[in-house]
């Protein structure tokens, strides 16, 4: 039986992302985009709790967990922030295509 390595963490870290990438492409309402968006994120997260856990270095290990924990905050916050608006743009526009998006002005 084979040994779960760095190297597994990084291909689903990758898959997680490119994943992500291509639910942001294809997408045309707002949360798909968004869901896309955490996929990014979490793939990123994947990848830096994997190098502190196979890091040699106690320092590198220390920073790359609190890197992955400040980008967990940021993608909550970013997730509140994008659910908010899209409710605001639910309420003004009954859609969330993300093609009416368009026409709005500020």
């Amino acid at each position: 039986m084979q040994e779960i390595g760095l190297n597994h963490f990084l291909i689903l870290g990758a898959v997680l992302f490119v994943c992500g990438v291509v639910c942001m492409a294809t997408k045309r309402n707002a949360i798909g985009v968004l869901m896309g968006v955490e996929l990014v994120l979490n793939g990123a997260n994947v990848n830096f709790v994997a190098f502190a856990a196979y890091s040699a270095d106690s320092a590198f290990s220390i920073e790359s967990k609190v890197f992955a924990l400040f980008v967990i905050v940021l993608a909550a916050a970013e997730a509140a922030i994008a659910l908010a608006i899209v409710l605001n743009f639910y309420n003004n526009h009954m859609t969330v295509d993300v093609d009416t998006a368009e026409e709005l002005k500020g």
